[in-house]
């Protein structure tokens, strides 16, 4: 076996198939989970379902432009990014600009017939290819304090507090649990690494704290049957809606909680209505499904070729793995309510474009990826039987049977 390695041409293919499934699966379910809401507020049953079709679509042609690029290129505009990225939260907060919805200010208005768009969903990949730079670039000196954690800190900070200004607690979560699998990764000390962790769980707790709509959400989380009408309802009716639908659900369209006893059936608690009409064994291929991405995603980090490639692909691996086990959690009240997607599978334009185009950067590292080569071991072709003389008989062509000593000195040879 050769030391020398090779790039393969082809990306991932069970990661694409992956994506796809959890694309048409989401699809599928956003209409489900929805019409119902759609025809009674729009008086158009397919109209969640035709905006999910259109932001797929998008999201799939950008999937393949990011696949077919060289995820290098990432690398000369990653300043670019982030800065046009910030640039667009700093916009959400100028009224007149963004757009509010259930009490935060999250959407950007574009002009013309454009949607509005969801710059901190944008942010995640961003700062990802941003921190894959930037960290690759420092390589052994990100273990320091000052040259690694303090700049490191400085920048998520940054990011994060201008998602918290919206405000938005689960994408802020998704963005530091993301950056901080980037830092690990990327080599980080251990030490430093449990400090900031600890720093940030405390800044976390404090924001919890010191508003009064989250510390209800942490009371309903402990107890969600001590105020059934108002802080518990959300996740009393997402549990009803797990628990009716048993091992194999009610059936495909047949939940019964979309009809205005779960709130956001078509976004944050979808997963509850996947529960609901497939089943504990629909719940479980979802699972399932984002464990082969998990497979894939590192795979790819694995073996990529450079720094920068291994941070990239562990970045958005992780990105797609945090925010769906966030969600997960959520809707079973495995962790206290916040607002937030299911990956590739909830309504929601923004998140589905960055989804889609964070596994075409996948894809594109998993093209360049290094694999051994295989070198033939080359044989020298075998020589022609030369009889020789042994002593004592003369071996000669033409002769018959050779004589028993011939014969022993030939397996000696």
């Amino acid at each position: 076996m050769s030391a020398r390695v090779q790039p393969r041409s082809t990306p991932d293919l069970l990661l694409l198939g992956v994506s796809l499934v959890l694309l048409v699966l989401g699809v599928e379910m956003v209409y489900s989970a929805s019409f119902v809401v759609a025809q009674q507020e729009f008086n158009d049953a397919t109209y969640f379902l035709s905006k999910q079709v259109m932001w797929a679509v998008i999201g799939f042609v950008a999937l393949v432009v990011l696949m077919t690029l060289d995820y290098h290129v990432l690398e000369k505009v990653a300043l670019l990014l982030m800065l046009a990225t910030v640039a667009a939260m700093l916009l959400v907060l100028v009224p007149g600009m963004g757009v509010a919805s259930y009490g935060a200010t999250r959407w950007l208005k574009l002009p013309g017939p454009l949607p509005p768009i969801q710059p901190s969903e944008f942010a995640k990949l961003a700062l990802i290819i941003y921190m894959s730079h930037w960290l690759a670039r420092k390589g052994a000196r990100v273990r320091e304090f000052t040259y690694g954690l303090i700049p490191f800190a400085t920048i998520l900070v940054a990011v994060t507090g201008l998602i918290m200004l919206q405000p938005d607690m689960g994408t802020s979560l998704v963005v530091v649990g993301t950056a901080a699998c980037i830092f690990f990764a990327a080599g980080a000390n251990l030490f430093h690494f449990v400090i900031a962790s600890a720093g940030g769980v405390a800044a976390f707790a404090y924001l919890v704290m010191s508003e009064g709509y989250r510390s209800e959400r942490l009371l309903a989380f402990r107890d969600p049957w001590a105020d059934p009408q108002n802080t518990g309802w959300q996740t009393i009716q997402t549990l009803i809606a797990l628990g009716s639908g048993g091992t194999t659900g009610l059936g495909l369209g047949a939940s019964r909680q979309k009809f205005y006893w779960v709130p956001n059936a078509h976004t944050d608690a979808i997963f509850a209505i996947i529960g609901e009409e497939l089943g504990l064994l629909g719940t479980a291929g979802v699972i399932l499904l984002f464990v082969l991405f998990a497979w894939r995603g590192f795979h790819i980090a694995f073996r990529a070729p450079d720094a920068f490639g291994r941070l990239l692909a562990t970045g958005v691996t992780c990105m797609v793995l945090v925010q769906a086990v966030m969600n997960m959690a959520v809707v079973t009240n495995t962790v206290p309510y916040t607002g937030i997607t299911l990956p590739f599978v909830s309504f929601g334009g923004s998140s589905l474009l960055v989804c889609m185009a964070g596994v075409g950067v996948l894809l594109s590292v998993s093209r360049h990826e290094t694999v051994p080569a295989t070198v033939a071991r080359v044989r020298e072709p075998a020589r022609p039987f030369q009889p020789r003389q042994v002593r004592g008989t003369v071996a000669a062509s033409g002769t018959g049977l050779a004589p028993r000593r011939r014969t022993r000195a030939r397996r000696e040879a």
